[in-house]
């Protein structure tokens, strides 16, 4: 594939200002649904500046991983798999959540700075991979439920629900008819178009507070840390060996569509630096990045394969940042409308993780299938576990045993490299 542009070509100012403006369509819904259903969670009020912080975040990391980390382009943010993290351990509370970021962060960094991470390549063998990527979607299923029902007091479930299915299916329709770079944007206009849909039907979205600054930084950058307890850490710890997974395909993807040298050098630099950015993010409370596998789509949309591309996208998030008014009108955006586009944004993941399986040919043989259907179904059934009995387990342990996706991932790897390892003949 022919680009018009290579790695370390610098378009001029008005292409690069194009450029990056497809990256910053792409990017910004990626960064507002993650962190719109985190800044929910927040108990002071606090959404605003959590998503000031987030912004601010994710608009320098990806300025560091363009010319210090993998120096690629590829584009980044919140991370779902430490979503499904936070949401299993809310119980620990946000300063041992926190804390937990921060640890996990600086373990990723080790592992990198080490050479470690190339031990992860046999650990997560494609069956695994392909059970990490449906399982985030699989156990966000109640939270996308959730979001889908939200009326805000005002709506019924049922009326805000029906919305949800119309939507989405409107959606999914809209996606296979779609191509190139209005495809790739597909979640921006799903935004832009559904919001205005919501409200036709339903009446205003409460706007932010008058009050609101034009421009601002949030008060305060740093975030409290309390020691988080065994259970909690352990839990962050295996989704972060999840997230390495990611952040290495990403890389990977990227590097191997663009015939990228020093591969090698990339990908160890491009992880050293997500490390930090999840450590940064713990020590400032707010869910950490990693690096996403739909670029080559984007890149091979656009035919611009420049990293620079990502700069004017990266000081345009960063401008977000600085105005509490634009980033109140963003978190406005109805429950169910962020609900529809994180359904399609997990439907391209199990999509992702079903074309893994079937070009590594991991679900061949009924114990190939076993292997990966038992974690799946374990993981949705604890993700769906009543908080009552959620509730009634030992603390210690809680955050493991109620976290679907550590149940899944567990599950998956005793599976894969215990209960069937001695089977060489059923494996790919």
């Amino acid at each position: 594939m022919e680009f018009s542009y290579g790695i370390d070509d610098r378009p001029g100012l008005a292409s690069l200002l194009i450029f990056g403006l497809q990256w910053l369509a792409v990017s910004v819904p990626l960064v507002l649904i993650i962190g719109r259903v985190v800044a929910d969670l927040q108990t002071d009020g606090s959404a605003i500046p959590y998503l000031q912080r987030l912004f601010l975040l994710v608009a320098l990391m990806l300025l560091l991983q363009v010319y210090l980390g993998h120096r690629l382009p590829l584009v980044l943010g919140p991370a779902t798999v430490l979503l499904v993290g936070i949401l299993a351990s809310l119980d620990a509370g946000f300063p041992a959540i926190n804390a937990s970021l921060v640890i996990g962060g600086l373990f990723l960094t080790g592992l990198a700075a080490t050479g470690l991470i190339g031990y992860l390549k046999r650990l997560f063998t494609p069956r695994v991979i392909v059970v990490v990527l449906m399982l985030i979607a699989f156990t966000l299923a109640p939270t996308i439920l959730n979001l889908a029902t939200d009326g805000g007091g005002i709506v019924s479930a049922t009326r805000t629900f029906l919305f949800a299915v119309v939507f989405a299916l409107a959606l999914f329709i809209a996606g296979g008819f779609l191509q190139g770079i209005w495809k790739s944007t597909l979640a921006l206009w799903a935004i832009l178009l559904g919001t205005p849909a919501y409200i036709a039907l339903f009446g205003a979205v409460a706007p932010p507070p008058a009050d609101t600054a034009l421009v601002a930084l949030p008060g305060n950058l740093l975030a409290p840390l309390a020691v988080p307890d065994v259970g909690v850490l352990a839990a962050f710890l295996i989704c972060y060996l999840a997230l390495a997974t990611n952040d290495l395909g990403s890389i990977q993807s990227v590097g191997g569509l663009l015939k990228a040298d020093g591969m090698g050098e990339r990908v160890n630099r491009g992880v050293i630096v997500t490390g930090l950015g999840n450590a940064l993010a713990g020590l400032t409370g707010v869910i950490g990045p990693v690096n996403f596998s739909l670029s080559p789509g984007v890149i091979a949309a656009t035919g611009c394969a420049s990293r620079f591309a990502l700069v004017p996208a990266a000081v345009a998030i960063g401008l977000m940042a600085a105005s509490p008014l634009a980033i109140g009108y963003l978190s406005s955006i109805p429950g169910p409308v962020i609900g529809v586009v994180l359904t399609y944004v997990m439907a391209a993941q199990i999509a992702a993780g079903l074309m893994l399986g079937q070009e590594s040919k991991a679900v061949e043989t009924f114990d190939g299938g076993l292997i990966v259907g038992i974690p799946l179904l374990l993981g949705t059934l604890v993700a769906f576990l009543p908080p009552e009995v959620a509730a009634g387990l030992p603390a210690v342990i809680r955050p493991l045993i109620a976290n679907g996706f550590v149940v899944g991932i567990v599950t998956v790897l005793g599976l894969e490299h215990i209960v069937y390892r001695r089977r060489p003949q059923d494996r790919s």
